[in-house]
Formats: structure tokens, C-alpha cells, sequence
């Protein structure tokens, strides 16, 4: 047998490349690349993590049984294993045969010289993870000594307390990562500073934004002075920005090691301390480097000499990344459809994959056939999907098409595209007017206009063909799916479930929606201004046919069954949610509670949070928040305060509303005919605009279907060693499956696992952008927090999207599965979607940041008459729970009231 390759304990640069991670760390491996790649990168060599294992092992077992005693976000805890693990090795030598080859690696460097020690950690400077500044540095490092020592610091410094927590809250085991150690050449610098090859704000990839300040850059990195910022336009390498700072301080090298914080006076404070043609040089220098790792760089550099130097290059891990550019000699915009959905997290790959199969699907309505993977309109990004708006806004008719339905279902992002509208880019081209436009055009819309007459006509009539039309698809494809026999029959079933279902389904639903919200939007314009006219929107609560309410009221009864028995009753009482659920998944709730509670999951089992990705679990699947909400309907005495009281009281507020808005048009010019085409429209509204949710819920049913049937294909192919999990096949894409199904062997649970892994990267992302420009400016909330944003008052300002006015406590929630309302709280919250609507029955307001009149919440709001402002920007980090407001759903505005309490 052969024994293993021993991995050297020293490496200089010249023998590092970027593939060398494992060994020397990203730091290390960035600058053995660089090196090799012909930048100018001070000399200097590595202690591999074979010496820092090495180091570690006399004391390894104890370390990691103390570090694995932290939970994630116990700080206390991780302050006190973190100094007992650095006490303990902060006491142990540098081993005597790794400490011969540093001493060895030092002299042939040149021991004259002074030295950075540097940590370079194995999970640092990754493509999707930056640890900066998690592991410790030492400067103007002289002699045997103390070059020994700081290596040793450097290995201790891995067990920091933020470097702990950091780890743990990111998903690193301990025992994966580990350290080597950067020995560099002293650059003795002028100036120093970082150079961002991309704006790091707005997300410019043309623009590169320098930091600069005088002495060593670890001052300007800890943020201990004040610097100068530089932007050039790489595109025409242009300055386009300086601001001067006021440096005050400059760290600087003492001669015989060490370094000293010098106070500035004078002149030099204010200086610029790079002219032009410098900026110029160092951007240029780092698009070099960016175009060589094929992604925008964070790099440290320093000017010594007239020359400049690069200490360290890493990725900015925090820049969105962009979709594939459709066209790249012009500039997209591309738009969230997670805002539309009010869903901003990750979508699986079969999840992605399937909605991209359902806008091809939709393309062939128009006569564009094309596969999912080569249509232009849907693009991924970030384990999401963004949606290409260029050529509607670039057309004089689509870009107010575009801005209309942005303020429908996204007003905060139509806000963000109203300006773009005027950018030179984005104006209509010559010859917008195309004859191969209108014939597809005239293809796609044609039917969708006769039935729109139809439905005019006989709204009833065609909302009940369309009802019967989605039983009977459903129907039919449930018995083709259990009839399919192996992978490759389920995705042939699959793949004609997507075409059949989106272009003989939109046709028939686009003009029930279409004329309801027609309907409504005549009624709001006939109305606007008219003295005594009720709020129009009034008539879109209590919305009859509407299957999100629907679902809300069968869930209450379910309560209402599991309430007739005493045992039941107790047992939700004395039992948690996620006790509940596990009994139910083995059948062992009382009698009573198991079959209501198996009779709502037969119906809606399938829904659940996301429910729009396919690879998210449904609520038969993880039936926890469903217990939840009825333990807290279980609560409920008052009966006013019950879903069927509060719908039928909202219906009936709705129904009493008509003849007021008929009354008051019939007083004004014209009134006669106005008052007819009001009282059409509205009973048009009541008729039809409770349908919004049923194409989701159609489709979310087509879902339940493949993914029980996925699941149980996954559990046949873990039993085979195919897969390691029965949901791995939604961590594969669609042409991943079809290969799968084909025979193609591949560790297909390998990439499961990678995809996986991405995807859980990618949840940990805070902050989302609704709009991308393909040069990657980004616009993250639809609209900054602006002078617009904020009333005079500092009052936070959004859309108006259900009439009313509440005062009561802020509660921010971010997963609906594990927190509840206090019946009156105020939710705030970034987005909904069905799985949300339990909560809205203790509701006493709604603040959503994203959403318009037509998105879910909004909707829902507006069912249960529960005052509502969306678009808000930022609201759940504006708003804190416990602060008391005031929410004003016919204005638009969410009002921050005193503290009772401070008032007295």
C-alpha cells in the first residue's frame, strides 16, 4: 500500500496557485496566483496546514469537544470556550521541524528584511464567503523570534471568539477549516489602501472605488483613519468622484519592528493623497486582476516608491450576481419575480427549472417556441429568478405596460423603474413597430379578448367554465402521474403537464382576472372625488370564490371539530406544535383531531411557505405551522372575532357599499349612465376578482402532485446508493433529471449535495434586490429610504392597498411557521403568500415591503378589512417589534406613535 503524499510544511509563492486552497488558504493561494500570473506582488512563502495540524496535535481532541459545545449565537459560551482554547495553545511551541523550515524559508527570503504575518484560513477568500478580518495580522515582523511567535499567533487566532461564531453561524465545521500562515515582504508604502473593482454600493461593475490613505493599509482595514475615496469609470477610465478626507493619523513601521500611530498636521491632512493619473494606473491594474479570477475583486495595495504593489486579492462576496446577459452590447434590466410572489428566498433548481418550463410554456401562446433553457425572459441569479423587462421598456406601448402592472403587484419597484425610464438607454429605439411583434401579439392576445367580451357578458357563466376546466386537468393528470412507471415516464407526463396546462389555462383565466380588476379600476375612476363615495376598495373585501379565504375558512372549521372533543382539545393544549405534528404524521392524535385535521390535509396539504418552488416541503409533509394556527383558533372565544364572522361581516360591508358608490356618481355629470356602468362594474368585482389566487392554487396543486411523486422516486433511488436524500431531485435541474431518467451515470448525489449547498449560501443573503441592471447596479428595496419615503412627520410612506385606520403594537415576522400574532398586533413583515393568511386573522394592520394592490397581502388585507401599507421601504428594520403605530391603509402612511409608558 502506498503511504500518503506528506505535504510539505513551507511553500514559497512561486509554487502556490489558486488550486492550492486546501493547503495555503485563499490569502495564500490568491497571491501564489497573482504571483505566478505576473502581478506585483511582494515576495513571500507559506506555512502550509500541514503545519498548523502539525501545531494542533497535542491538543486537538480537546479543542474541538469544547467547540462543539457552542450552540449558534450563544456568545456568552463562545467568549469562554474561545479563551480556554486560546490559553491552551497560546502556550505551546512551534514544533521544532516546522520551525527549522520557516527559519530556513526566512534566511533564503532574506532575514534583513521585516515581514507581515498573516492568517490565511482554508474557508477564507472564498468565491461565496469573505472571512476578512477573522484571524489576526502582525506587521514589521523582524527576527528569528518574533517571526516564530506571530506564526504561532497567527494558528491561535483561528479560535477568536468572532472567528467561532462567524463559523458557526455560516455552517463551517471547525475541523474542515483550517489555517495556514502568509509570510510577505514589508512593502514600506507612501500611501496604501483598497481598491474595489466594482462599486461595492450600487453595485457598478464599470466602476471601480479606491480607499486611500497615507502609511499601512491594516489602519484604513480596521477602519482606524479616515480615507480618501477615488471612482473611475473603467469604461472610459475617467475619475469621476474624489472626496478628500480629513486623515488625521497615518500608521506607520518603526525600524526595528513594530509599528506607530502618527498624528498628521498641516496641509497633508486635507491633500489628495492620489492624483489622477495614479487612480487611473491602480484601476487598471485591478481590472487586470478581476478579469484574470473571471469576477470583481476586493484588493489591498499599497504605493511605495512610486510603484504600487498588491498585498492581497479576494471577491466581493457582496455584490448580487448578475443574470446572463441576453444581449451584452446593451444594458438589461431585470426584475424580481420573488417581489411579484412576495417570496425573496432561494428557489431550488427543479423549482427554477419548472417556472422557466412555465414561461416557455406561456411563450408558445404567442407562437415563440423555444426550451426553457434558451428563452430570453426568465434568467437565474443568486438561486433566484429575475425577469428581462428590456424590450418592454424600451417599447413606447410596453414600458407604461410595465410601470401600470409594477404598481399593481410591486410598487416600490416601479418607483425604482420610473427614473430608468428616462435613461438614454432605455428610450424607444426607431422602428419599434414590428409586423412579426403584432402577429405574435394578435396570437397570444386574440383569444384572450374574445373570451374577455365573453366574460363581460356572462361573467358567472365563464368563471364557472373555468372552474370546471381546472377540476377536470387536475383530474386527468393526477391519473396519468400514478399511472407513470419509472423517472422518465413521470417527467414525459411533466413536461406535458406544463405545456397544456399554461397555454389552454391563461387564455381562459387572464380575462376573468382582467375584467375584475378592469371592473374595479372603473369603478375607482368613476368615483375619484365624488362627494360621499365610500372607498371603492371596500368591494374587494369578503370577495366570494376566493380560495385562499376558502382554505382559511376550512381550517377554522377543522378547529371547530377538533373543538367537540374534549380529548382533542386538551391534547392541543398541553402539547407544542412540532409535538402535534409528529403525532400526526403517525396517526396518533386523538381520534377526532386526526381525521379533521386529515380532511384539510387531503384538500390543502399541499400549500405551505414558498410554495411556488416546487422544492419547498408542503404542509403534509411538515404539518408544524398548521398545528400552530389551530391551537391558536383553538383560543378563540370571542365569535366576532372568528374567520367565517369576520369574512361574512367583511362580505357584507362590501355588498352594502354599492349603492352609496351608485347614489353618489348618479349626482354628477352624466350621472344616469355613470351610475349603471358603476353598479355593472361593481357586481363584476364581486363576481370576478376573488379569482386572483386560483391559477396559483391550480398550479400549486399540479406541484403537490410531481413532488409526492418525486419523493417517492428519490426514496426508491436512496434505497438504490443514487441518491443520499429522497429530496436530492429537487436539488438537481430539470436537464439533470432528464439525464438521470436517460441512464447517464454520474455521482448525481455529489451534485445534489453541491447544489444544495449553494442554495443554503444563497439563504443566508440579507439583503435582495428587486430591480438589476446588467452593468450590476442594483436597487434593493424598489425605493430608498428617501425624503419621498419618509412624511414630514418622519411618517414611513408606501402604497395604500386596503382602506382604514388602526392604531397597535409592531410585531415583525420573517417565518410564519414559528411565530403568532397577539390578536390586534400590526404585521409587518417583508412579504406573503397563502401560507401566511392564518395570521391575518389576529391581525389588527398589515406593513409589507413589498407587494401592491393586487399581491397577496394586499388581497387578504382587504378580504378581512384590516387596514394595509405595502412598498414600504426596509419596513422590518425601520419598524421594531413592541413600538406602537399607526397604519393608515386609505393614505398610504405608517405613523410612529409614542411609548404610552415614556408619556407619564
Amino acid at each position: 500500500m502506498t503511504p500518503p503524499i506528506q505535504l510539505p510544511y513551507v511553500l514559497p509563492f512561486s509554487a502556490i496557485n489558486k488550486d492550492d486552497l486546501p493547503r495555503v488558504g485563499g490569502k495564500g493561494a490568491n497571491l501564489g496566483e497573482m504571483t505566478r500570473a505576473g502581478f506585483p506582488v511582494p515576495p513571500g512563502f507559506c506555512l502550509t496546514t500541514a503545519a498548523y495540524r502539525r501545531f494542533l496535535t497535542a491538543a486537538a481532541e480537546d479543542v474541538f469537544a469544547a467547540l462543539d459545545s457552542i450552540a449558534p449565537g450563544d456568545l456568552e459560551r463562545a467568549r469562554a470556550v474561545g479563551q480556554q482554547v486560546r490559553q491552551q495553545l497560546g502556550q505551546l511551541p512551534v514544533p521544532p521541524d516546522v520551525a527549522e523550515r520557516v527559519i530556513t524559508a526566512w534566511q533564503d527570503a532574506g532575514e534583513q528584511h521585516a515581514y507581515a504575518v498573516r492568517s490565511s484560513a482554508t474557508a477564507e477568500d472564498l468565491p461565496d464567503a469573505s472571512f476578512a478580518g477573522q484571524q489576526d495580522t502582525y506587521l514589521n515582523i523582524r527576527g528569528q523570534e518574533a517571526l516564530l511567535t506571530a506564526v504561532r499567533d497567527c494558528w491561535v487566532s483561528l479560535f477568536t471568539d468572532r472567528a467561532i461564531l462567524y463559523r458557526l453561524q455560516n455552517g463551517f465545521d471547525h475541523r474542515q477549516v483550517t489555517l495556514s500562515v502568509v509570510v510577505q515582504r514589508m512593502v514600506l508604502p507612501d500611501v496604501s489602501g483598497i481598491l474595489f473593482t466594482a462599486d461595492p454600493l450600487t453595485g457598478a461593475r464599470h466602476v471601480a472605488s479606491i480607499d486611500a490613505s497615507y502609511g499601512l493599509g491594516e489602519a484604513l482595514v480596521a477602519g482606524l483613519v479616515s480615507a480618501d475615496l477615488y471612482k473611475v469609470d473603467r469604461r472610459n477610465y475617467r475619475v469621476t468622484e474624489v472626496v478628500v478626507a480629513d486623515k488625521k493619523m497615518a500608521i506607520r513601521p518603526l525600524p526595528d519592528g513594530g509599528t506607530i500611530h502618527e498624528d498628521l498636521s498641516g496641509p497633508a491632512r486635507t491633500a489628495r493623497v492620489l492624483h489622477d493619473g495614479q487612480a487611473i494606473i491602480l484601476a487598471e491594474i485591478g481590472e487586470r486582476i478581476a478579469r484574470h479570477y473571471g469576477r470583481p475583486q476586493d484588493i489591498e495595495w499599497a504605493l511605495a516608491g512610486g510603484k504600487f504593489y498588491i498585498l492581497q486579492s479576494r471577491p466581493i462576496t457582496s455584490l448580487y450576481p448578475l443574470p446572463p446577459q441576453i444581449e451584452p452590447e446593451r444594458l438589461e434590466v431585470w426584475f424580481s419575480f420573488g417581489a411579484v410572489q412576495g417570496m425573496l428566498d432561494p428557489i431550488t433548481p427543479l423549482g427554477r427549472s419548472t417556472l422557466m418550463a412555465i414561461f416557455s410554456s406561456a411563450g408558445r401562446m404567442f407562437g415563440i417556441h423555444t426550451t426553457p433553457e434558451k428563452q430570453t425572459l426568465v434568467r437565474s441569479a443568486g438561486e433566484r429568478l429575475f425577469i428581462n423587462l428590456t424590450h418592454l421598456i424600451t417599447h413606447p406601448i410596453g414600458r407604461r405596460i410595465a410601470y401600470l402592472a409594477l404598481q399593481q403587484v410591486e410598487s416600490g419597484t416601479a418607483a425604482a423603474l420610473l427614473p430608468l425610464l428616462d435613461d438614454p438607454a432605455f428610450q424607444p429605439q426607431a422602428g419599434w413597430f414590428k409586423t412579426s411583434t403584432a402577429e405574435h401579439l394578435k396570437q397570444g392576445f386574440q383569444p384572450v379578448l374574445e373570451n374577455a367580451v365573453l366574460t363581460v357578458l356572462a361573467p358567472d357563466e365563464k368563471r364557472e367554465e373555468f372552474l370546471a376546466f381546472l377540476d377536470a386537468f387536475l383530474k386527468r393528470y393526477e391519473a396519468r402521474f400514478a399511472a407513470a412507471d419509472s423517472l422518465a415516464e413521470y417527467l414525459d407526463v411533466y413536461d406535458d403537464l406544463v405545456q397544456e396546462g399554461i397555454s389552454n389555462g391563461l387564455p381562459k383565466f387572464l380575462p376573468l382576472i382582467g375584467v375584475g380588476m378592469a371592473s374595479l379600476n372603473l369603478v375607482i375612476n368613476l368615483t375619484r372625488h365624488v362627494p360621499g363615495a365610500p372607498n371603492p376598495l371596500v368591494l374587494t373585501r369578503g370577495l366570494p370564490h376566493n380560495v385562499t379565504t376558502e382554505m382559511d375558512l376550512v381550517l377554522w372549521q377543522t378547529a371547530q371539530q377538533i373543538r367537540q372533543s374534549e380529548t382533542a382539545v386538551t391534547h392541543f393544549q398541553s402539547h407544542t406544535p412540532a409535538e402535534l405534528a409528529a403525532a400526526y404524521l403517525d396517526g396518533q392524535l386523538p381520534e377526532q383531531a386526526q381525521t379533521a385535521v386529515a380532511h384539510f390535509m387531503a384538500r390543502y396539504g399541499m400549500r405551505g411557505v414558498g410554495e411556488i418552488d416546487l422544492g419547498h416541503p408542503r404542509w403534509r409533509e411538515k404539518p408544524e405551522p398548521i398545528m400552530q394556527t389551530l391551537q391558536s383558533y383553538l383560543r378563540i372565544t370571542d365569535a366576532s372575532r372568528a374567520p367565517d364572522a369576520v369574512f361574512a361581516r367583511s362580505a357584507a360591508e362590501a355588498e352594502a357599499a354599492i349603492e352609496p358608490l351608485v347614489t353618489a356618481v348618479a349626482q354628477t355629470p352624466g350621472g344616469p349612465l355613470k351610475a349603471q356602468m358603476v353598479r355593472a362594474a361593481a357586481d363584476r368585482v364581486r363576481a370576478l376578482a376573488g379569482l386572483r389566487e386560483s391559477p396559483k392554487f391550480f398550479i400549486v396543486q399540479l406541484f403537490g402532485m410531481v413532488r409526492a411523486g418525486l419523493l417517492q422516486i428519490g426514496q426508491e433511488m436512496v434505497a438504490a446508493g443514487t441518491l443520499t436524500q429522497a429530496d436530492d431531485l429537487f436539488f438537481l435541474h430539470l436537464r439533470d433529471l432528464r439525464a438521470l431518467a436517460a441512464g447517464e451515470q454520474r455521482d448525481w448525489a455529489a451534485l445534489a449535495a453541491q447544489n444544495r449547498a449553494a442554495y443554503h449560501r444563497e439563504m443566508r443573503r440579507q439583503q435582495i434586490p428587486r430591480l438589476l441592471l446588467s452593468d450590476g447596479r442594483t436597487f434593493y428595496e424598489g425605493v430608498r429610504a428617501t425624503p419621498q419615503t419618509i412624511a414630514p412627520d418622519g411618517a414611513l410612506v408606501g402604497s395604500p392597498v386596503s382602506p382604514g385606520v388602526v392604531e397597535g403594537v409592531v410585531h415583525v415576522v420573517f417565518n410564519p411557521h414559528t411565530e403568532q400574532l397577539a390578536p390586534g398586533e400590526i404585521l409587518v413583515c417583508p412579504g406573503t403568500d397563502p401560507a401566511w393568511t392564518p395570521l391575518f386573522l389576529a391581525a389588527g394592520g398589515l406593513v409589507m415591503e413589498v407587494g401592491g394592490l393586487m399581491t397577496h397581502g394586499s388581497v387578504v388585507a382587504r378580504e378581512y378589512g384590516i387596514p394595509a401599507v405595502v412598498g414600504v421601504d426596509q419596513a422590518t428594520t425601520r419598524l421594531q417589534s413592541g413600538q406602537r403605530i399607526r397604519v393608515d391603509g386609505s393614505a398610504g402612511i405608517v405613523t410612529l406613535l409614542p411609548d404610552p409608558d415614556e408619556q407619564h
